[in-house]
């Protein structure tokens, strides 16, 4: 019976060393970290500055890529690192909103990262409120 048992042992390392394998190479990968998800403009004017900076850090233990940002619309634009983000380091995603457009915002850009297959994409939401643009002298109405 002690012979039996013990000729199990190997087998069972066998089995369960696929399962140590997977476990490490998930250990290893990069993790995309920030404080919020939602950049709020405010009030705005009309033709003004429309780029904003969204701040993120690796977390995880492998270099972070940004593969690709996608603006809901042509209004909406974000520039990125094209570089590895080394674990622990930070970066800054540059969106930029067409402030020419009367009303308020409500965008989004999509931020796809190298990070393991369902964790590798993350939505940013802008908000606010572009004012109306100011009235051309000579161009106002008779009252």
């Amino acid at each position: 019976m002690k012979y039996t048992i013990q000729s199990f042992i190997p087998l069972l390392v066998l089995l369960f060393q696929p399962f140590q394998h997977a476990k490490a190479q998930e250990e290893k990968a990069p993790k995309i970290s920030y404080k919020e998800l939602i950049l709020m403009y405010g009030d705005i004017e009309y033709n003004s500055d429309g780029e904003r900076e969204w701040h993120f850090t690796n977390t995880g233990n492998a270099p972070l890529l940004i593969t690709s940002t996608k603006g809901s619309c042509g209004c909406t634009v974000a520039k990125y690192p094209k570089t590895a983000i080394l674990p622990g380091k930070s970066g800054v995603v540059k969106i930029k909103y067409d402030t020419k457009r009367v009303g308020l915002i409500s965008k989004t850009v999509t931020i796809t990262t190298n990070e393991p297959e369902g964790k590798n994409v993350h939505v940013v939401t802008i908000m606010g409120r572009v004012k109306e643009a100011p009235a051309k002298p000579g161009n106002s109405k008779p009252k």
